[in-house]
């Protein structure tokens, strides 16, 4: 098994797997029945032992709550990272309104997570029928989120964290760097889905080709403008507080669905890397 051997598989999923289509049954509006949710998805692969996964582990990156790949799986060899762009349809749907999330981006938000979980359980059947073992770090019995505060980190605001970062890995892995919203810029811009697996099966590892954390990023503050919540600006990047008590609201007027992407959609970055910085 090879890298285009679980990229093709991938794609053909995404392609054919009917859940990444909104069906008529649980569509929110009838000009959306029928949309796709995904389009193929980009992959990076990178070691398990590269030494970027240490500086997660520091206050300065994550934290030591972050789990290393080789803690996930003792014979870790290969981090498979993916993005899953969300389809031309829902993001040209999501910049319609101003405020309000399309109801297309909600189905893409919850139906579209449960998709990516499908995919990834998919594509780690794969590796094991082929006898490498793996594991979904996001989908395993011991993932967690952090859901208090740390005053003795140097981000104590930043309490929306976990032991596995599916941006922070995918950075690590070479698929994009952060822009001002926290989002990561990939190839394929930054309205999408992330999502990887560990594996012993050893792949060549792709070239990070960047240096900064925020090299994809252009500071052109159009995300700064889209914010329904004032949640971003130039200096201060996202605040992610202000950002939750949106995400709330829209809770409270959508339930059991959620979400906003407003920084994601009706931006330079929304499909591409906009420009390249060096800082």
């Amino acid at each position: 098994m090879n890298k285009t051997d679980i990229c093709k598989a991938a794609a053909h999923f995404v392609e054919n797997e009917k859940d990444n289509y909104i069906t008529k049954e649980i569509a929110l509006s009838t000009q959306i029945i029928g949309m796709k949710i995904f389009e193929e998805p980009i992959f990076s692969f990178g070691s398990a032992v590269d030494p970027y996964f240490d500086e997660l582990e520091k206050p300065t990156g994550i934290g030591d709550h972050f789990r290393h790949p080789q803690q996930w799986l003792p014979e870790a060899k290969t981090v498979i990272s993916f993005f899953l762009p969300f389809s031309q349809e829902i993001k040209r749907e999501n910049t319609k309104d101003s405020v309000w999330p399309a109801d297309a981006w909600l189905h893409g938000r919850i139906e579209g997570q449960a998709f990516l979980n499908k995919l990834t359980i998919y594509l780690k059947s794969i590796l094991l029928r082929a006898g490498y073992n793996s594991i979904v770090p996001s989908l395993d019995k011991n993932f967690w989120s952090k859901t208090g505060f740390n005053p003795n980190t140097p981000h104590p605001q930043a309490a929306f964290t976990s032991n596995w970062s599916e941006r922070h890995v995918a950075f690590i892995c070479g698929l994009g760097t952060f822009g001002l919203s926290k989002g990561l810029i990939t190839a394929k811009g930054v309205a999408g889905r992330f999502a990887s697996i560990i594996t012993e099966l050893e792949l060549p590892t792709d070239t990070r080709n960047y240096k900064s954390i925020y090299e994809y990023c252009s500071l052109c503050g159009a995300c700064v403008k889209k914010c329904p919540a004032g949640a971003i600006s130039i200096k201060k990047g996202k605040d992610h507080i202000a950002c939750s008590a949106f995400l709330d609201k829209t809770t409270e007027k959508y339930a059991p669905r959620y979400g906003c992407g407003k920084c994601q959609t009706g931006v330079p970055c929304e499909s591409k890397v906009p420009l390249r910085n060096t800082y």
